[in-house]
């Protein structure tokens, strides 16, 4: 089953509000805002990081990075790393690399959201292509996946 099609079957089985969008591709979190016309910060870009052989996602506004001297205090981590390409492969066989959902609850994966995600009512996700993005409430998103909300983020100069 696809990544998208179980997203939705997961959303509409809690009884959740939200659109799917088909866009043209777009590989950046910023490329998908400007796809489909909104502010980059309304986009939650997943990244996969690792440390210490486990692995995690981190899920913020694609108008901010990662401060992962911050994050790795926050979460009592050392030596944070970005998971390599052929990692995220294995680890997400159902979605194109770089376009992951932030739904590590799929994936039996800790999930640590930027509390910028908070800033706005919805947010917008791949939906595990680069063609496909859903949309829903920030509150729905932080009651399925149940993250753990950090502030580690800092706005891309």
């Amino acid at each position: 089953m696809s990544v998208l099609k179980r997203l939705k079957e997961y959303l509409d089985e809690n009884n959740i509000r939200y659109t799917s969008i088909e866009h043209s591709p777009a590989y950046t979190g910023q490329d998908l805002a400007a796809s489909i016309h909104i502010s980059g910060k309304e986009i939650a870009k997943t990244v996969i990081l690792k440390a210490g052989g486990s692995y995690m996602m981190a899920v913020l506004p694609a108008s901010r990075k990662i401060n992962f001297g911050y994050l790795e205090e926050q979460i009592a981590a050392k030596g944070l790393l970005l998971a390599e390409e052929d990692e995220i492969k294995n680890l997400f066989p159902d979605c194109e690399v770089g376009a992951m959902p932030p739904f590590g609850n799929f994936y039996d994966m800790p999930v640590y959201a930027a509390s910028a995600l908070s800033e706005d009512e919805e947010i917008v996700f791949n939906a595990g292509t680069h063609t496909d993005a859903i949309r829903m409430g920030y509150n729905d998103y932080i009651r399925l996946v149940d993250p753990n909300v950090v502030n580690f983020s800092d706005p891309v100069n």
